[in-house]
């Protein structure tokens, strides 16, 4: 702002406060409902809106950059949406896609964690935790589960029309679920197809949304000298390990999408290998917008990579932490440092346990070569690169 660009937030806030700092923003409360959701605006009044969260989320924020903005100035338009959050409640008109689509389960899907204390324990198995009626849609009256209730405020969300059509679509794949009754292996694949299908064509919402906004970026001439980013908070498991959801160190989450549209001064194309970071984000912006930098902004800005430079001081590795432990899925506390080839996590708090893997050898993470002697060199200096990285983000208070 401070620089003179217009800032807009639309859709998912998540935090404790209302946003600051924004010329415009309109939030939804917690993570949102898919349908008919509330929306918070910069008055403080709560109001419904009817429709698809995914595409009011877009509307608003094509409303705003054709209706409310102040077109002879620069902008910044944050658009958060829930999709494709849990419990993937796709859109009406899409509900019936990819049902004739057999996904492949990951070769891991039935792992049995050995060597590997912290993964048994967790509680995001597609096969043993996954709900089947909140997260599976196979609602019936005389079946429980124990988040049928919170689903069925979520339908309850619903106009007559719309759950006519959830109904139409549901019903015979609830009949049919409940007749053939599946079990064992047959039942953890069918968890799975209907996992994998409900996400997908959640997805697609979203999918053809982004293709709004690039669109009418393109119509009115904005696309050349507009930086797009997608990207996300996480990545997810979608099998692998047999999992749904997200949090540990493993590749499958902590490999987070980062898609970048580039203006038309910058001709880099393809695939950046160098490591980047979500806390990158913010000092890119401020540099392509003209802003210096503040000192304690613990990233750098991705503008020498994205002008297809090679900076020899550019980080090695990367440093995770997670520490939301007891809570949603029991992840344990881990923290860990993963460079180009090696990753070494370490679950502390009411476990001490020690991870090191190979990816060149092991990129599904199967096999802990923490006690392998032939990797004492590598877990040495894995070690020495995890402390300095702690050092580095003032992270060691937990650290006896």
């Amino acid at each position: 702002q401070k620089a003179g660009y217009q800032t807009a937030l639309i859709g998912k806030w998540h935090l404790e406060s209302l946003p600051t700092g924004f010329t415009y923003w309109e939030i939804v409360p917690g993570q949102g409902d898919y349908y008919n959701p509330d929306f918070i605006t910069q008055t403080n009044d709560t109001i419904q809106k009817h429709g698809y969260i995914t595409n009011l989320i877009t509307d608003d924020a094509l409303d705003w950059m054709e209706n409310k903005r102040d077109k002879e100035k620069p902008f910044c338009l944050l658009i958060h949406h829930k999709a494709i959050h849990r419990n993937w409640m796709a859109d009406t008109c899409n509900l019936a896609l990819y049902e004739d689509k057999e996904f492949a389960l990951p070769d891991n899907f039935f792992d049995d964690y050995n060597g590997r204390e912290a993964a048994a324990a967790q509680e995001m198995s597609i096969v043993k935790d996954m709900d089947m009626i909140y997260d599976l849609k196979m609602l019936r009256p005389d079946k429980e589960s124990r988040l049928k209730s919170l689903y069925e405020s979520f339908i309850g969300r619903m106009d007559e029309g719309q759950r006519a059509a959830w109904d139409a679509f549901y019903g015979p794949v609830i009949d049919d679920f409940y007749q053939k009754n599946p079990q064992g292996k047959d039942l953890a694949n069918w968890k799975f197809q209907r996992y994998m299908r409900d996400y997908m064509k959640t997805v697609k919402s979203l999918d053809d949304n982004v293709g709004r906004v690039l669109d009418y970026l393109e119509e009115n001439g904005l696309l050349d000298n507009t930086l797009v980013v997608y990207t996300s908070d996480q990545g997810f498991y979608m099998g692998e390990h047999g999992w749904f959801d997200k949090r540990f160190m493993y590749e499958e989450s902590m490999r987070t999408p980062l898609i970048m549209r580039l203006p038309k001064e910058f001709d880099r194309k393809g695939d950046i290998t160098e490591m980047v970071q979500n806390i990158d984000y913010a000092p890119t912006f401020l540099e392509l917008a003209g802003v210096k930098v503040p000192d304690d902004i613990q990233g750098v800005s991705l503008l020498p990579l994205l002008k297809g430079e090679k900076p020899a001081d550019w980080r090695r590795s990367l440093y995770y932490h997670f520490y939301e432990y007891p809570a949603e899925h029991m992840v344990k506390r881990h923290y860990g440092v993963r460079t180009d080839r090696y990753k070494l996590i370490h679950f502390y708090n009411d476990i001490d346990a020690w991870e090191l893997y190979d990816l060149e050898k092991d990129p599904a993470e199967m096999h802990n070569v923490i006690n392998d002697s032939a990797y004492g060199e590598v877990l040495a200096d894995m070690q020495a690169e995890l402390k300095k990285l702690q050092i580095l983000y003032n992270d060691t208070d937990f650290v006896k």
